[in-house]
């Protein structure tokens, strides 16, 4: 296993799966709540930790602002329902809908949970939270979009997801603006298509499972511990890769779905939107650069005695996905013409 996961969470990660199921395969808005309420509660023993008190702390913080986003969302179907007929109220109901799923994924302005609540979670609670629990909030959100309100929340997430990556020592608060980034273009393309979300959403969730999958086998939360640790070099290797292909770098695999999106943006004139969107992620890409060189460049003055040697057939695994991920753009430009 990536993770060591017990039989007890194991039985909450099955439902917390089906949990989703039943949110996306719903055909009313009532079922759709029922399994967020689902999803909620098998989430909650698997954030919670007697013997961490942080995890305590976060289950509760995570708890609290699922119940408000819950009730909201709620709230705007019993009122939609009641006044179908009127075009403003529509509107209005509509962005009181959007706002509650967008709080239910973390979105900009309802992030300031997201941060907070990373910080005291386990890395594979960390890879759920960023990934699988944003799924049933995305795919609602597609059913009932309010377009001029998403373009502004999607320009705010890129902008606010990268002026929140700076000086941050943690890891996981690093991961976490990185997501919220990373949200604002799963944003933009949900709007354009709903296989463009797919194929984005999928390429974000493998690389992030591996970023967390070697924090996780290093045990590493905060920057400064790259310094400490002398890896070998395929680890090296794969971080350096799949943090250069998170933020969209053209030769990798991450650049795909990013150049498709760009290319929707500069196709329909959408000029400012294109570049606010493209130097957003090259300011990212500098933060990685960040985290890459302080595990790179410091091999010469690192204590020999903390010579690291992990044996993990998984290691084998994640070095060929980060070749694939290097040789990604070629296939990809291949499949796109």
């Amino acid at each position: 296993m990536l993770f060591n996961i017990n039989s007890n969470k194991m039985f909450f990660l099955f439902i917390l799966f089906f949990s989703t199921l039943i949110s996306i395969s719903s055909n009313s808005w009532l079922g759709c709540w029922i399994g967020l309420e689902i999803n909620l509660l098998s989430f909650i023993p698997l954030l919670s930790n007697s013997n961490n008190l942080l995890n305590n702390e976060a289950s509760l913080k995570y708890f609290l602002t699922q119940s408000i986003a819950s009730i909201n969302f709620l709230f705007s179907i019993l009122l939609l329902m009641l006044s179908m007929k009127n075009f403003f109220f529509n509107n209005f109901f509509s962005i009181l809908i959007n706002s509650s799923l967008l709080m239910k994924m973390g979105s900009v302005p309802f992030h300031f949970w997201f941060p907070n609540i990373m910080e005291g979670l386990s890395w594979l609670n960390c890879f759920i939270l960023m990934s699988w629990q944003k799924i049933t909030p995305m795919i609602l959100l597609s059913y009932y979009m309010n377009i001029n309100f998403l373009m502004f929340i999607m320009i705010l997430n890129v902008l606010i997801g990268t002026m929140g990556s700076f000086n941050q020592t943690s890891l996981r608060k690093l991961l976490t603006f990185s997501s919220i980034n990373n949200l604002g273009w799963m944003l933009s393309s949900l709007m354009i298509s709903e296989n463009l979300w797919l194929m984005y959403f999928l390429f974000y969730s493998f690389f992030i499972s591996i970023m967390c999958f070697l924090f996780n086998m290093t045990n590493i939360f905060y920057i400064n511990q790259l310094f400490n640790f002398n890896w070998n070099f395929s680890i090296n290797f794969s971080i350096m890769i799949n943090f250069l292909s998170l933020g969209g770098l053209p030769p990798f695999l991450g650049f795909f779905p990013k150049w498709m999106i760009i290319n929707y943006f500069l196709l329909n004139n959408l000029f400012i939107i294109a570049f606010i969107f493209t130097m957003s992620s090259l300011i990212m890409l500098f933060v990685y650069i960040r985290i890459i060189y302080s595990s790179f460049m410091f091999y010469s003055i690192k204590l020999k005695w903390f010579k690291i040697f992990i044996k993990n057939n998984f290691i084998i695994i994640i070095n060929f996905f980060s070749f694939i991920s290097l040789l990604g753009m070629i296939m990809s430009t291949m499949f796109f013409f």
